[in-house]
């Protein structure tokens, strides 16, 4: 590293002092960018980035640096002598429509519409906990660790009981984790805020961190509204298995909006996530305050597999359907795996009807040939999962799911 001169060591204290004072930061990387020093005014411009995602002058000087060229600035167009162009346009206005409806968009693909909210804010409706059929531990689990304290509010000051950090639901793929969060969303009479990798990632340097931001800036004005962190693998993947200099910053950030959850700016704002590899998240989201209590969302069980058959045949022409039968032979089944077997089931039905030129009723052979021949797709799940509750278990963090390994002799 090139020896620094007094005013760029002095620049370097003082930053070091107050890392989050952006215009000192910014300071800093104009003079080492002065200096042909490009890789550190990259460095600190980042940093700066971090804490002011949509700084204008953060987002210049990272260009300068990474040797984009400087855009020069328009020249006005020359009007023709002796034609009056506005005067032309004031005539035609009323009679010629605009040519786009849209509003133009910046060079870096962002809408430059101030105030506009960018993301979709669902109502959940009527959707409640008991519109969940079974799963009545992840109920109780759910009550007690989120839903009675907020419900109690006298209780939760006497006992001390406090409401920063957020909730975790992992498991297996297709077992109805986004719809218990609608449903918790439901239960609060909040707004609901699903967020995806998608959503948030951006090849622009600061996008990705600026839109993480939004998304709670947005909840914050549609308070009370509960984020919904789809994929928090993707997300919150571990920094330390991350090449890419983005997807850390974008961590970083999800770090700093769930660090003020229980802030006054954040009041009524309520996280939850959901992945179906927890042991891929990075450690620090899960920390006390963060995303620091899990509740593991296993294949339906009896009950719940009975109301989820009965919603997805609701609708087709059956008869003679057992019930009880169908979901005997359907334990391990998902949710999705359920809805596929009624798919099939109808499906059969409706090539026969072609073939014999009669139409017939779903019967109890379709579905039972229709859940003969669908394989859990859990099943990989559950191999990978053994693996971690045998040799990864840290703290008892998945005593849950080695509790149903055993029960279920998978461990």
């Amino acid at each position: 590293m090139p020896d620094d001169s007094p005013l760029i060591q002095s620049l370097r204290t003082a930053v070091a002092a107050a890392p989050a004072d952006v215009p000192l930061r910014l300071h800093l990387a104009q003079l080492l960018l002065e200096a042909d020093r490009s890789d550190e005014a990259v460095a600190e411009a980042a940093v700066a980035l971090q804490h002011a995602p949509g700084d204008a002058q953060a987002r210049d000087l990272m260009a300068r640096a990474m040797g984009a060229p400087t855009p020069s600035a328009p020249q006005p167009p020359r009007k023709r002598a002796g034609f009056d162009w506005k005067a032309a346009e004031e005539q035609v206005g009323d009679a010629v429509p605009p040519r786009f409806t849209e509003t133009p968009v910046r060079a870096d693909g962002q809408d430059d519409s101030e105030g506009a909210d960018a993301w979709d804010v669902e109502d959940p409706g009527t959707v409640r906990l008991a519109d969940v059929g079974g799963m009545q531990e992840v109920k109780d689990r759910l009550d007690a660790a989120f839903l009675a304290p907020l419900r109690n509010p006298e209780l939760r000051k006497l006992y001390g009981k406090s409401l920063r950090g957020g909730l975790l639901l992992y498991g297996p793929p297709g077992c109805g984790k986004t719809f218990i969060a609608r449903a918790v969303a439901g239960e609060l009479g909040a707004a609901f805020l699903s967020v995806s990798v998608n959503d948030v990632l951006d090849m622009w340097i600061g996008n990705s961190e600026r839109n993480m931001h939004e998304v709670f800036e947005t909840a914050r004005r549609q308070a009370p509204c509960v984020v919904f962190l789809d994929e928090l693998d993707a997300l919150g993947a571990k920094r330390s298995r991350t090449g890419h200099s983005g997807m850390r910053n974008v961590v970083n950030q999800l770090l700093s909006e769930l660090d003020g959850i229980d802030s006054a700016a954040n009041e009524g704002v309520f996280v939850l996530a959901a992945t179906n590899v927890p042991w891929d998240v990075d450690n620090a989201l899960r920390r006390p305050g963060r995303l620091d209590r899990t509740i593991l969302v296993l294949p339906p069980d009896g009950p719940a597999r009975e109301a989820i058959l009965r919603y997805h045949l609701r609708d087709r022409p059956i008869e003679n359907v057992g019930l009880g039968k169908l979901v005997k032979i359907t334990e391990g089944l998902s949710g999705a795996d359920l809805a596929h077997v009624c798919e099939a089931a109808a499906e059969r039905a409706l090539l026969d009807s072609v073939r014999t030129g009669t139409v017939r009723m779903i019967g109890m052979k379709d579905l039972l040939a229709a859940a003969n021949e669908v394989v859990p797709s859990a099943e990989p799940w559950f191999a990978s999962a053994r693996n971690v509750a045998m040799f990864a278990n840290e703290g008892g963090m998945y005593d849950d799911l080695v509790t149903y390994l055993k029960m279920r002799r998978k461990l």
